[in-house]
């Protein structure tokens, strides 16, 4: 199995290469290797550079013309979403002193359909992870795999709700969902909100959709905003979104004509893991309705997870500060490094603590 440490990982002189290319589109590798010795404390040889350049082409993070010494190297259209993000020196600024976009941007659609989500050794690790998950779900008794499907659901709905600021804790959501006994000291609302989830986890099994469309999307919806007062339509008007300056499309066509480009790209990608990340993303970046969006785009992900024989996302173990970040980080300048870091890391978890024989 690939260490996914291993995968996200970059050294100073891959970072220098980068750079290289950034500023001097269309180079040839001895130029690049005149250049990285000039800033390397320690000498790098052709082999050497050569090597690195093979490795950022299978990452996607640049792209090769050319045949030979006349090949040419430039930074790839994947690079400004897939390119590292210091985390900490990103927020150590405030939403008003970051540099980032404050509106939608029609372009991410334009990148996300040309580009590939996961690379090749992403793809493998995901890939060799569904494998293990599917000889488990083969070698289960059925009454088995209920129950763990019921315990991840109980955790899913735990998380997601705790994530929207939900105070049950998860005890309490395991018994609130097995035997409908809401606890002390919480509203209404949020026994509301837990049941709620339980309701839409049935709903995406019991459909069982593979491709993702407008209506979907809504039908999920609805089943998360059940008795909670929320509008089950699209939304016509403005809405601000907490720790950042970004502020979604507000006109309820321009959201349907935007929430229906994402399915087409959601659709049309190969691969099951770059479908459930996107709808993740993509909804979540739309807000299409006035409440609710990032519950519906955790548990469309899930569906598109299920309908292909994938395993589902509980969420349980990722930090809830760190995955909003990484949401606000796609918001402002619409890079997915940090949330398809969690979405392999809670791939993973979910695979090693769900359905075990």
């Amino acid at each position: 199995m690939i260490r996914l440490s291993k995968i996200f990982y970059m050294n100073q002189r891959t970072h220098n290469i980068i750079n290289i290319i950034k500023n001097n589109p269309g180079i040839h590798a001895k130029d690049i290797l005149v250049q990285l010795n000039e800033i390397q404390t320690k000498p790098v040889t052709k082999i050497t550079i050569n090597r690195e350049l093979v490795t950022l082409i299978s990452s996607h993070m640049i792209t090769r013309e050319g045949k030979g010494p006349a090949t040419k190297y430039s930074i790839s259209p994947s690079y400004k979403i897939n390119s590292p993000v210091d985390m900490q020196e990103y927020f150590s600024l405030s939403p008003d002193q970051r540099q980032s976009a404050h509106s939608f941007s029609q372009d991410i659609f334009n990148t996300l359909n040309t580009i590939e989500i996961f690379n090749t050794q992403e793809l493998q690790f995901l890939t060799q992870l569904n494998t293990q998950y599917q000889k488990n779900i083969q070698s289960l008794d059925p009454e088995i795999i209920k129950k763990e499907f019921e315990r991840l659901l109980i955790e899913l709905s735990w998380k997601s709700s705790q994530i929207e600021g939900n105070t049950y804790d998860l005890l309490e959501t395991e018994f609130l969902i097995k035997e409908k006994m809401e606890s002390k000291g919480h509203t209404k609302m949020e026994s509301i909100m837990i049941l709620n989830h339980k309701k839409a986890f049935d709903f995406i099994q019991k459909m069982n959709v593979k491709n993702i469309d407008i209506k979907y999307v809504q039908n999920i919806h609805d089943q998360l905003i059940q008795d909670m007062n929320i509008s089950k339509e699209i939304r016509s008007s403005a809405v601000g979104i907490t720790g950042t300056n970004y502020k979604p499309l507000k006109d309820q066509l321009h959201i349907k004509q935007a929430l229906q480009t994402a399915c087409e790209i959601v659709n049309s990608k190969k691969d099951i893991f770059s479908k459930a990340l996107l709808i993740n993303l993509l909804i979540a970046y739309i807000q299409p309705f006035n409440d609710g969006n990032k519950r519906t785009s955790r548990l469309a992900g899930n569906a598109v997870l299920l309908a292909n024989d994938h395993c589902p996302l509980s969420f349980r173990s990722i930090d809830t500060l760190e995955y909003k970040k990484a949401i606000i980080i796609f918001y402002e300048s619409n890079n997915i490094t940090h949330f398809k870091r969690l979405f392999m890391e809670q791939f993973k978890f979910s695979v090693g603590n769900y359905f075990q024989k």
